[in-house]
């Protein structure tokens, strides 16, 4: 049996420049086989040149990338041969069938011929193609054409699998489908999932990470966040207060300045501020009315971070 903590990915402080721009700034993470991570951010924030570079499409000007223990860029065929990607937009051949196309994959990841009929019949079983071998590609539907797309991912059994937007398009009923297939590939593969759709991560990742103007400015596991591990306090004095003031207070990561006597302050839940806040706003003579804890969702706690504009040539061309 595959061992489920063992680490597939590493990114070590991992940079990229475009000319004399940071589009990536030191991204450091991990990622374990069983788990789902999802990789969020606005557009122009580094979200894709750091899928990019996870894929090896995009060289990193420094930093270090290692999939399944072997250095991406010292030995890129072998690590390659571990990492399943689905784009966007899914590179498919709409002329030929499915069983076609899968065995065309599978031949291009290195797949021995007596293998490929196998590894077809696997892949197509896991993504609900059984019924669809024969049929072309170009005459299915949106959401059968992304399983087809995933299919190809893992026709080779990777230990990464990395996701770009699965979802995009799709009906109500197709999504729900997805999604559940992206959680039965969590089960035995690592996967990487880019998207927009905040209630997808809720629906299908086991930890989040965010990142905004190239620098990772938020992770946590769901079961965390939707056990209130990321919390917030909402106050409203008297008088005018001070936001950093506020600020430094212990275990405060950020405020939200909603008026001058209004805010929301952003913590970890790993202390209890109430005390903290009273005993500041007594010494400041700001007169207390409200002290509020707040549970933060997962769209809250995306819009309080990246809420600052973000600078549109940072990464170039980069479109999300």
């Amino acid at each position: 049996m595959k061992n489920r903590q063992e680490t597939l990915v590493e990114c070590r402080a991992l940079g990229r420049d475009y000319g004399g721009q940071t589009a990536v700034d030191d991204v450091s993470f991990s990622l374990s086989r069983g788990e789902v991570l999802a990789f969020l951010g606005p557009n122009g924030a580094g979200k894709s040149s750091t899928m990019n570079m996870l894929t090896g499409c995009l060289a990193p000007s420094r930093g270090e990338i290692r999939v399944a223990g072997i250095d991406l860029l010292e030995s890129p065929r072998d690590a390659k041969a571990h990492i399943g990607y689905l784009p966007e937009h899914p590179p498919l051949y709409p002329e030929l069938t499915v069983n076609e196309y899968l065995a065309f994959a599978a031949r291009l990841r290195g797949l021995r011929r007596h293998a490929v009929k196998e590894a077809v019949n696997r892949a197509r079983e896991r993504c609900g193609l059984q019924a669809h071998g024969k049929r072309l590609i170009g005459h299915l539907s949106r959401g059968y054409q992304q399983r087809v797309g995933i299919a190809q991912a893992i026709i080779h059994d990777p230990a990464l699998v990395i996701l770009d937007e699965p979802t995009v398009g799709l009906d109500p009923i197709q999504v729900r489908e997805i999604r559940a297939l992206i959680r039965e590939l969590g089960q035995e593969h690592g996967v990487i999932l880019s998207t927009h759709i905040l209630p997808e991560v809720s629906a299908t990742c086991s930890r989040v990470q965010i990142i905004f103007r190239g620098r990772l400015v938020y992770e946590d596991d769901m079961a965390t966040l939707n056990n209130g591990g990321s919390r917030q306090l909402r106050i409203t004095l008297l008088q005018p207060g001070d936001s950093k003031a506020l600020l430094a207070l212990p275990g405060v990561e950020s405020v939200e300045e909603l008026s001058d006597r209004d805010f929301r302050l952003h913590h970890a839940g790993s202390e209890d501020l109430a005390p903290a806040v009273a005993e500041l706003a007594f010494n400041k003579g700001w007169g207390l009315t409200r002290l509020e804890p707040e549970q933060a969702s997962l769209e809250q706690i995306f819009v309080s971070l990246t809420s600052g504009e973000v600078d549109a040539d940072k990464e170039g061309d980069e479109a999300a």
